[in-house]
């Protein structure tokens, strides 16, 4: 009798999953979403800034499901509550049942509640609907000045956290500010980018060498950096800083921490301060070997204890480690603990130009950086469209 695989969320790792269980005819597989599409996080950095459109950063789920030989059964509901004892999810329409259960629900953008206004006046990228609002302010932005509209007026935008996302974000948004003053000239020389982060550097907890050649990068690319500054409150026109200091601003976007999905809020099992889930070593949760937790929505550590950052990377290397694990317990073989690394980090920096490592050994910039990032990046979304085609021809011949 085939074991039924229930995958709730369509993220990097709920899909990396389904990849390596749909292999498996004695595995049934359904994937749960409260969204029809999966949306590439990696790459919001270039959508936000105008340089990449909807089609880039997302894809339907349904017909990437239909993309398989075997059928992959999507559910597009929201996953309400787990039931361990019962062994069921229950969504909006009903109950799901299953054998294993992969819970991949990814993380939300944490409005930090101490910061007054912050969640209320500041957008995140976690969340495609934020970033497309801020997309589009962006470009109505930049429509105005093309229009003459306040062309004297001096525009700052800003993006609170300088972490991964954060320099992202802030890099392509001031390279396609410097492109537009090739066509657009003096119109656009008032818009200023600021990047904001209340540690003492950019990229806080990375290599000297990330740091230093994204800080040179940031800083060509005329990126105002303040570091150690702490936000105390914020409203529609002004950030207060704690030293007193203030900053006038017409857009916000957060990128200075995350939070576990409202799923995790319903589940009674250990949590960290922002709610992740705590495994055991075999990425279990709840204490049952059959539930597992894997991506952004669980706190993840490698073999010494050391926790790993919340990745695409590492979710797909927590994935690929529970499909396998599944696949022995359905086998009764035995199981090693999860033990990963983070294999190498490439950090995207406007235009044609990425900062990047691998192996902790290998260290590139420049536009070498570049095309090593996209051909990575290029060859997951190439796989992602091949089985969204296939998908949709399936879909199109069986009508």
């Amino acid at each position: 009798m085939s074991k039924k695989v229930v995958v709730i969320g369509g993220g990097y790792g709920g899909l990396r999953a389904i990849e390596f269980l749909a292999k498996h005819e004695d595995i049934d597989v359904t994937l749960i979403d409260k969204h029809p599409y999966h949306y590439l996080q990696t790459e919001a950095y270039g959508y936000i800034a105008g340089r990449f459109d909807l089609h880039d950063v997302v894809i339907d789920l349904q017909d990437w499901c239909n993309g398989f030989e075997k059928k992959i059964n999507f559910v597009y509901d929201n996953a309400l509550c787990i039931d361990f004892e019962s062994q069921h999810v229950e969504v909006c329409s009903g109950k799901i049942t299953y054998d294993y259960l992969i819970i991949a629900t990814g993380a939300k953008t944490n409005f930090f509640s101490f910061i007054e206004g912050l969640r209320e006046h500041s957008f995140g990228v976690k969340n495609l609907n934020r970033a497309h609002n801020f997309r589009v302010e962006f470009e109505n932005l930049i429509y105005k000045k093309l229009q003459n509209e306040d062309a004297s007026q001096d525009i700052n935008l800003t993006i609170g956290g300088a972490g991964l996302s954060g320099v992202e974000v802030a890099a392509e948004m001031a390279n396609v500010v410097s492109v537009y003053k090739k066509t657009l000239g003096n119109r656009v020389e008032g818009i200023k980018i600021h990047l904001i982060d209340a540690s003492k550097t950019i990229l806080p907890g990375m290599s000297d060498f990330l740091v230093k050649s994204t800080h040179k990068r940031l800083e060509s690319l005329g990126v105002n950096i303040l570091t150690d500054a702490f936000i105390q409150k914020m409203d529609d026109k002004t950030i207060y800083f704690k030293n007193g200091d203030t900053l006038q601003y017409h857009f916000m976007i957060f990128t200075g921490g995350i939070k576990a999905s409202e799923l995790n809020e319903s589940v009674d099992t250990q949590k960290n301060r922002i709610s992740q889930f705590i495994p055991d070593e075999m990425l279990n949760i709840g204490a049952k070997e059959n539930v597992f937790a894997i991506g952004d929505c669980v706190e993840i550590r490698d073999a010494k204890q050391n926790i790993l950052p919340p990745t695409a990377q590492t979710a797909e290397r927590s994935a690929e480690y529970v499909a396998e694990s599944i696949r022995k317990k359905i086998d009764k073989k035995n199981i090693k603990p999860f033990d990963a690394k983070v294999l190498g980090v490439f950090i995207a920096l406007g235009g044609n130009w990425a900062s990047g490592e691998l192996f902790g050994v290998i260290k590139v910039k420049g536009y070498s950086a570049y095309l090593l990032k996209k051909a990575i990046t290029y060859a997951y979304y190439l796989g992602l469209r091949l089985r969204i085609n296939t998908g949709y021809k399936n879909r199109i011949k069986n009508r």
